[in-house]
């Protein structure tokens, strides 16, 4: 009997959604960040198993969003309770984490309770043991989980478990995608999320969450295998472009290094990266932009 089934991934920003999809793949198909808000995309991610093929939703992060942008963000994940056959639904064990966990469950599972869902305490590693239990007592109160494991997805610890579990309530189903496939992202998609993860980690305040990065070309150069690649980092105001760029440009500098490195090694050739700042006034508040920007 083979199995196969869609399982999406939802929990808060910054709850380690997209590194326990790594870790499950045991490859990136995700950038990850120490800064929420990471994930804008629903991300598949694809499990080859001998006997069942997962396919794993990475969402972005469900919070109480203003930004215009951001609340469509949470739309999308929300979505993706209506389309799979599995929910994993992380939280922290901490307060402000289990806050987040219990609004979640409150405002958006307890709507489609014909689906199963196994909650995930991730970060474990960081508490006590006997602190777990009475976390795992209320959110039983909460919710008719399936399951409750104990995790650390950036340790990779309690992963077994968790793919022992979602076995179990994967129904009978045909090989949704070829074996060589990984993740549905497109090559440009792949190029983007890499520049906006390095664009996330160099700097700090709202630049992370004003930046878009769009892939105007992407072509190869036979003769010298190699790739050519051109993309634009659009911010909202001018002063965003100036830190950026940084003094000399050193900043995009560094940022276009580190994407090049790792874009390479994904390609497996060389690559020339060219990259430009645009200031794009206020996008997350305009959903036309976001079209154009192919964010939507």
């Amino acid at each position: 009997m083979f199995k196969s089934g869609f399982v999406s991934i939802i929990g808060a920003p910054n709850v380690g959604k997209s590194t326990l999809l790594n870790a499950l793949l045991q490859q990136k198909v995700a950038i990850t960040s120490p800064k929420p808000q990471t994930t804008r995309y629903k991300i598949k991610g694809v499990l080859h198993l001998p006997d069942a093929q997962i396919i794993f939703v990475d969402t972005p992060g469900i919070h109480e969003a203003s930004i215009p942008y951001n609340k469509y963000m949470v739309q999308l994940a929300i979505e993706t309770l209506q389309e799979v056959d599995l929910i994993l639904l992380m939280i922290e064990p901490f307060p402000k984490g289990l806050e987040d966990g219990r609004y979640i469950v409150h405002t958006y599972l307890r709507t489609i309770t014909q689906k199963p869902a196994i909650l995930l305490i991730n970060k474990v590693d960081k508490i006590a043991k006997p602190q777990l239990l009475p976390i795992i007592d209320e959110f039983n109160k909460l919710y008719s989980f399936k399951a409750f494991i104990p995790i650390s997805a950036l340790k990779k610890a309690g992963l077994d478990d968790v793919l022992k579990e979602i076995l179990q309530y994967l129904p009978e189903g045909p090989r949704y995608y070829p074996e060589d496939l990984i993740t549905d992202q497109t090559e440009r998609q792949i190029v983007a999320e890499i520049i906006r993860e390095k664009i996330i980690n160099r700097t700090r305040d709202e630049i992370p969450y004003s930046v878009a990065v769009t892939v105007e070309e992407f072509k190869e150069i036979p003769e010298k295998d190699m790739l050519y690649i051109s993309s634009i980092i659009h911010v909202e105001r001018d002063s965003q472009k100036g830190i950026i760029i940084g003094k000399k440009g050193q900043k995009l500098k560094s940022i276009g290094q580190a994407a090049r490195e790792e874009l390479e090694l994904i390609f497996g050739k060389k690559l020339y990266l060219d990259l430009f700042v645009r200031v794009q006034p206020y996008w997350r508040r305009d959903p036309r932009t976001w079209t154009k920007l192919g964010l939507k």
